[in-house]
């Protein structure tokens, strides 16, 4: 699944473009706003309060409440300013926070750079898809590593 702030169903986008998607794909939330985020993904009020919208905590609390609200064992989230305009001082346009993982485990990254809305845009959604490819290939060799180990009958 994804929660998807500003990629805006971008990342949804890239998954179903893929022939036979619907057999790993359940779907997505846009929560452009943080009402959105609040009621349908659980990001806390008080994070989003104190840190703004465009932090490392909401993307995971986003990745978590994607999970549970789209019942996904997996969820990529992207929460930022993609711009032209909505950055702060303290948080620039071009600064994209990206999660992924499952409910109990999850990886982030911060895109920082502007290079005009579209590109940023572009970049959030390519690499939120690589950190997620990466992500998969490491549980699998951890879970293909943990069973090798764990077979009494294994002639390692």
């Amino acid at each position: 699944g994804t929660a998807e702030s500003c990629t805006g169903g971008r990342i949804a986008e890239a998954i179903i473009a893929v022939p036979g998607a619907s057999k790993y794909f359940k779907g997505g939330v846009i929560s452009y706003v943080d009402e959105i985020k609040q009621s349908l993904l659980a990001v806390d009020a008080d994070v989003l309060a104190e840190k703004t919208a465009v932090c490392e905590e909401v993307a995971i609390q986003m990745v978590k409440g994607a999970c549970k609200t789209l019942n996904t064992d997996y969820a990529i989230a992207s929460t930022g300013f993609a711009g032209p305009t909505g950055g702060t001082k303290e948080i620039p346009v071009g600064t994209i926070w990206l999660a992924c993982g499952s409910p109990d485990k999850q990886v982030t990254m911060k895109v920082e750079e502007d290079h005009g809305r579209d590109i940023n845009l572009a970049i959030a959604t390519n690499t939120v898809m690589q950190m997620f490819l990466d992500f998969l290939k490491s549980e699998n060799e951890s879970r293909n590593y943990s069973v090798l180990v764990a077979s009494p009958s294994s002639n390692l």
